[in-house]
């Protein structure tokens, strides 16, 4: 997607032409995305990226990355390295690359500013009393007793807080605004706190740092950023982000618009939590396929594509909203239908001798690649007197007469070769059955009978004799609760099987020799992608999602008129 296919009649694009016709900002446009390093990204920030990078690409303005990194104790230099990767995997790049530490002493020279005016002082307050005098949505807030406190007295302390007198806790400063708000973030806000704390990029050279609610605004001016696009959370604390601007009387005073966050069905979004999976070992990192965050994503399988295409679908509103995951899965299969070549996989072999086919023989069977993109071509796959199909594709005592796999006396065609029917089976000790006997139709060449005769069943299958061992991973949705954010305890909605792992599953050579990363529709199974953990001897490959398209289904029966 580029920026002429980014929706025009979106309420942030109508703000930002209302602001190019009066010349608030002359005629510039310039966005920033600014992550806390403290977590991978997930899905949910893809959204705003998308909606940062494409309204300034609309009007051949500018963003920035802004690295928001105002709270060490949490943040580290492995989580900036991984969202510079992953804005990148999704296609976009920024013009200037920030961190909100680059402002550190400007941030505090607009502190002492504040003090100087009589519009912030220092509050020795416990977070327990500021809690008791900050009031209710329905009471206003109490004075602090340090509210009057003489400016030289406020700023002797904050110039002994910078310089590590104080422990943690001990005090704060904070805005002198109105503690009669009926907007409980306008109550005398903190704008710094002491945290002795390492940061990742100064070190130890500070011992306080400002507040987000303070450095945000601040951080925008300094960049000459025209509109601070965030989501709806923060709709709250835009008064604030004004107060700062215009009582500092910062020369750009840029705009914040706010949207709805993304929330999608079966995921999690709390960086928290997400964190606690990952600490806790019930993923496997950061980047377990299961996992919402792009790099895990990436690792299943999607495409940064389906990740814009899903972001353009859901819009940009004012409201929140929940989304079906369905439409995310609807988005990559589209993708991947289109672009992804076509391999043939059986994930629980069972073997089938063709008991007429020459022994030792060896033939090439043509494909196409795409059927839906003749230009990715064809190849070439081997074929034997013995191949492996599915065991489910094989039932010794037909359900019905609508069962069209192979069954003794049944035929099939195996796909692109012959039609083969079935003469006999072995079993095991156990019942299971080991073995499938067929003969094979010598006229059948490409899968057509030489009679005409109609076989209505098609099987992909694997030559065994070419055949390269594999392990697949079968992923599903970690929660067993579509809303699993909103749950008490939401380790008790865990889904046991939301990773199965298949050892011995049999592919077509071509699928060792793929990158990782690589991406295929594995015939009547669903679309995989080769994983990192692959070796020369033993890929592996994770699914990414299956074929049945639930979404596309659902769209279809609204649009009918069905329930």
């Amino acid at each position: 997607m580029d920026e002429k296919e980014f929706v025009s009649s979106n309420f942030i694009i109508e703000a930002v032409e209302e602001d190019l016709r009066n010349q608030r900002f002359q005629d510039r446009v310039h966005t920033r995305f600014p992550p806390e390093p403290n977590g991978y990204l997930h899905i949910g920030h893809a959204k705003a990226i998308c909606i940062n990078f494409l309204t300034a690409q609309k009007f051949g303005g500018k963003t920035n990355l802004r690295f928001d990194d105002t709270n060490p104790s949490k943040e580290e230099t492995e989580y900036v390295d991984s969202i510079q990767e992953d804005i990148k995997w999704l296609g976009f790049d920024w013009d200037g690359l920030y961190y909100a530490s680059d402002y550190f002493g400007k941030i505090f020279d607009c502190a002492v500013a504040l003090i100087k005016a009589g519009k912030a002082y220092i509050c020795a307050l416990t977070a327990e009393q500021m809690r008791e005098y900050r009031g209710t949505l329905t009471e206003p807030g109490k004075e602090s007793p340090y509210r009057n406190r003489p400016v030289e007295e406020s700023l002797d302390l904050f110039q002994r807080m910078k310089n590590g007198e104080f422990e943690e806790g001990a005090m704060v400063l904070r805005a002198k605004i109105d503690m009669a708000s009926g907007n409980i973030n306008m109550r005398d806000p903190i704008l710094y706190r002491i945290m002795k704390a390492h940061h990742h990029r100064t070190g130890n050279d500070w011992c306080i740092y400002p507040m987000y609610d303070f450095a945000h605004p601040l951080s925008d001016s300094v960049e000459d950023i025209t509109h601070s696009l965030c989501s709806l959370e923060f709709e709250d604390h835009r008064p604030l982000y004004d107060w700062v601007l215009n009582t500092l009387d910062m020369p750009c005073k840029s705009r914040q618009l706010e949207f709805a966050r993304l929330n999608i069905t079966d995921t999690m979004m709390s960086k928290r939590k997400l964190l606690q999976l990952v600490q806790e070992g019930i993923v496997a990192g950061w980047d377990d396929p299961r996992m919402p965050t792009l790099c895990g994503l990436r690792r299943r399988g999607y495409t940064p594509e389906s990740i814009r295409d899903f972001c353009d679908r859901i819009g940009v509103a004012k409201t929140y909203s929940v989304v079906e995951m369905a439409m995310l899965e609807h988005c990559i299969r589209e993708d991947l239908n289109r672009n992804a070549a076509r391999a043939m996989a059986v994930l629980k072999p069972l073997k089938v001798i063709i008991t007429n086919y020459p022994e030792g023989k060896s033939e090439l069977i043509p494909m196409e690649n795409n059927p839906e993109k003749p230009e990715m071509g064809a190849r070439s796959v081997s074929f034997s007197r013995e191949v492996f199909i599915e065991q489910e594709d094989f039932c010794e005592q037909p359900p019905n007469r609508k069962y069209f796999r192979l069954a003794p006396d049944m035929e099939v065609r195996l796909k692109s070769a012959y039609i083969v029917k079935c003469t006999g089976f072995k079993k095991a000790e156990d019942g299971t059955i080991e073995e499938v006997y067929c003969t094979y139709d010598t006229g059948s060449f490409g899968g057509s009978a030489p009679d005409g005769r109609k076989v209505k069943g098609t099987l992909h299958w694997v030559d065994a004799s070419t055949a390269v061992d594999a392990e697949i991973r079968l992923y599903d949705h970690l929660f067993t609760n579509p809303d699993p954010g909103a749950a008490e305890d939401w380790k008790t909605i865990l889904n046991p099987m939301s990773r199965v792992v298949l050892e011995n599953c049999k592919l077509e050579p071509m699928l060792a020799a793929c990158a990782n990363g690589d991406r295929f529709q594995f015939m009547r199974t669903g679309y995989f992608c080769k994983d990192s953990d692959s070796t020369p001897n033993k890929p592996v490959f994770n699914r990414t999602v299956g074929l049945k398209d639930t979404w596309a289904k659902l769209t279809s029966t609204s649009e009918l008129g069905g329930e």
